[in-house]
């Protein structure tokens, strides 16, 4: 990114002034090797959100920000609806609600590796993966409403799990406000029987190391030691998701100008927050943010199935569950005074910090765990959310290392077997269906994420708690 258009408020902040019709400015956190590796379309997707309508304070960039669709990924933007504000599908992004669950085992290294071929080969079997893949569950009319309404909440009642991983989960489980008869008969039918299954990209399974510990303080509220053994989820809600994504985009490009809404780029498609399908959206959305949390939760269960057959003693106890891509109704503190907000996460993660009412009282002191995701093999991050970060990014944070190279340059990169093969020489298992799909995954093809998660730490965002390593990964 060119950085002579930027003013360098510190070593960690940078902004782009208002000009020409932006309304608000644009905050990109990060150092300045982290600047000049983002591209320009960055700064120019977080320009272009400043011009929608209700826009407060200014539009924020994460540290593992890159271009996206119409929002930049990493991309953090609040609106009023009481000042003429708009929901954009764009600032949501396809994979609604696609976020990290991360669970102990209550094991060490050395009891998972006399195994740890075994499991790999046994997750890898019972947990559906890849592009289409599909699951044992086929859901009805009825029961996918049901599901679109009950998120994990749902998952749990259908014997997928326990009650009290509901308090370890945003929202306690169950996103309110969903209005699964928004969701488009399409929609529906993608998701049929894709519960359960991870899917493609960038999501996985990973069992993972504890390396260590940065705040002994929060690590402990967070029950983390140095060589435990976790296992992290990551993915969202499938086929839905993405279709109320396209559904509603077409929906918001058409009836922008009935509004008066002038769009600088129609990727960024939006509708006022008062009108009809702005509200539409909305509970559509949620139901896809509940899709989310019992695709997740069904993994958990299956997960857990595996480890019990092989790992007896495991506990596999939910940490935390956090979801990036979503647009939530909160409470923020903007310039001095308390202001009702939704809050675009795009490929940014809520981090509450300490004392926040919508944290579970474990983490009251310590702040919301902040999970951040690897690749393969790369190293994943547990933060905690700060709590001087409200007026700095709507009490946001980076969501991992943010890509540095397109999936079509990584394919010209590397090849799917030369990763596998360089990853199992470091001791780390990968299986996937898709040899294709582990190159254009590959380790290489992301930011450094130690470098992510120590400018989030550094801009005040989060803190750094513990740092993770991968002992196997089934990939998408």
């Amino acid at each position: 990114m060119r950085l002579d258009n930027l003013e360098r408020v510190s070593d960690i902040c940078w902004r782009l002034e208002p000009h020409g019709a932006m309304r608000v400015p644009v905050i990109i956190y990060g150092d300045e090797a982290l600047l000049r590796g983002m591209d320009d379309k960055v700064a120019e997707q977080a320009a272009n959100v400043t011009m929608l309508p209700g826009i407060v304070n200014a539009v924020y960039a994460m540290p593992d920000a890159h271009w996206g669709y119409g929002f930049p990924v990493g991309g953090v933007a609040a609106f009023d609806a009481d000042e003429g504000g708009v929901v954009s599908a764009g600032g949501v992004g396809f994979d609604i609600s696609c976020g990290v669950r991360t669970l102990h085992t209550g094991l060490r290294r050395e009891q998972l590796e006399p195994v740890k071929t075994r499991l790999a080969e046994e997750l890898f079997r019972t947990i559906p993966v890849g592009l289409g893949s599909t699951g044992r569950i086929d859901l009805g009319a009825a029961e996918m409403d049901a599901m679109l309404r009950g998120g994990a909440r749902w998952a749990v009642e259908q014997g997928y799990g326990e009650e009290r991983d509901l308090e370890r989960i945003e929202e306690r489980g169950r996103m309110a406000g969903a209005r699964p008869e928004q969701v488009s008969a399409h929609a529906k039918q993608r998701q049929q029987r894709e519960m359960g299954t991870l899917g493609s990209g960038n999501h996985y399974l990973e069992v993972q190391q504890v390396v260590d510990i940065l705040d002994p303080a929060a690590a402990g509220a967070f029950g983390l030691g140095r060589g435990d053994v976790v296992v992290s989820i990551h993915c969202g809600s499938r086929g839905l998701g993405h279709q109320i994504g396209t559904d509603f985009l077409k929906a918001m490009v058409t009836a922008a100008p009935r509004h008066g809404i002038v769009l600088p780029d129609r990727e960024l498609a939006c509708a006022p927050l008062s009108s009809e399908l702005g509200q539409n959206y909305l509970g559509a959305m949620r139901a896809a943010i509940n899709c989310a949390l019992a695709n997740r939760q069904i993994i958990t269960h299956l997960a857990r199935e595996v480890f019990r057959r092989m790992l007896p003693t495991a506990r596999l106890d939910l940490f935390y569950d956090v979801s990036h891509n979503t647009c939530k109704l909160e409470d923020h503190r903007v310039a001095g005074r308390n202001r009702r907000l939704y809050v675009h996460r795009k490929g940014a993660t809520r981090s509450f910090g300490t004392g926040h009412a919508d944290l579970p009282e474990a983490f009251r002191e310590a702040g919301q765990p902040v999970l951040i995701g690897g690749s393969m093999g790369t190293a994943s991050h547990i933060l905690a959310g700060d709590p001087d970060n409200d007026e700095k990014s709507f009490a946001s944070a980076c969501h991992g290392a943010g890509r540095s190279m397109s999936r079509r340059q990584a394919l010209k990169t590397w090849q799917g077997r030369s990763v596998v093969d360089e990853l199992a020489g470091r001791g780390i298992i990968v299986r996937s269906p898709s040899l294709r799909g582990v190159a254009e995954e590959a380790p290489g093809a992301y930011k450094d994420v130690d470098a992510v998660v120590a400018a989030t730490e550094r801009a005040g965002l989060a803190r750094r708690v513990a740092r993770l390593e991968p002992l196997l990964c089934i990939k998408g």
